[in-house]
């Protein structure tokens, strides 16, 4: 068998704990090789993001390219892409390739700092929704793409339904922000709901929580899993991150990596 591989195009956290970083950690906790095509530059640490400095448009498509024709992917993932400049320039690269996509829709930082600009929202919804296997948006991203509000799970469940008919096959809403004891995930599939429920784990510890989320769908798509089983697994892991952070820096810090050892090395 080929060795699995994943691909993110995302930007790049200096401090390690969400982005292409916290993806590449991820991947390779699954079992798959990792590559990376650089979107955006960020300053920042677990106390917040100072900078964001998208790269020139042309460039980030020829990473894109490149690694594409050799050595190739098996899955690819989308984190911060920057603005509508970006977006439009690899979205034609990844429709040829036609390969398992996970957009994870990222516009703000954990901190608050504005990730993708609200002009390249339209971009967003017109380039990349059509081409997504799986889109992951938190509950604020999916209100910022549907432009309404999601205040309970009734209101998430509709929601899902209908950030699918913008064009992805299937939605992943995550249900973290919203009340309650439980952070129950919504998978609208294109035919029908999936409940994710799970404890909240209060943590002070949960920088690129959406980015591992991503990222551990992202590598079992690649390994073949199917897509219901690889969003229950990375739910899985992913709470088991949470709740083993390593507590690393002075602000909300990364998760735990090496988590859910007997989950992610199972069939």
């Amino acid at each position: 068998m080929p060795v699995p591989i994943a691909l993110t195009i995302a930007g790049s956290d200096p401090s390690g704990g969400a982005g292409l970083q916290a993806d590449l950690k991820t991947f390779h906790r699954f079992g798959v090789y990792g590559m990376s095509v650089v979107s955006v530059l960020t300053v920042q640490n677990t106390l917040g993001v100072r900078e964001v400095v998208p790269l020139e448009a042309t460039l980030v498509a020829r990473q894109l390219k490149a690694v594409l024709y050799d050595p190739g992917a098996h899955a690819l993932k989308t984190g911060a892409l920057g603005n509508t400049a970006i977006l439009e320039a690899i979205a034609p690269v990844l429709a040829q390739a036609a390969l398992p996509l996970v957009v994870d829709p990222v516009l703000l930082s954990k901190s608050g700092q504005e990730l993708l600009p609200s002009p390249a929202l339209e971009a967003l919804r017109s380039c990349l929704l059509p081409l997504a296997t799986l889109l992951t948006p938190n509950l604020l991203e999916a209100q910022a793409l549907l432009g309404q509000p999601i205040r309970d799970l009734a209101d998430a469940r509709e929601a899902a339904r209908q950030l699918g008919s913008l064009g992805a096959r299937a939605v992943l809403l995550k249900g973290g922000h919203l009340a309650g004891e439980e952070a129950t995930d919504v998978l609208w599939d294109g035919h029908a709901l999936y409940l994710f429920p799970a404890r909240k784990i209060p943590s002070a510890h949960t920088h690129g929580t959406g980015c591992t989320l991503s990222a551990a769908i992202t590598a079992l798509l690649a390994r073949g899993i199917p897509l219901h089983e690889a969003v229950a697994r990375a739910k899985r892991f992913v709470s088991q991150a949470i709740e083993t952070a390593p507590g690393i820096g002075q602000g909300i810090g990364p998760l735990n990596h090496w988590a859910g050892e007997g989950d992610v090395d199972g069939p």
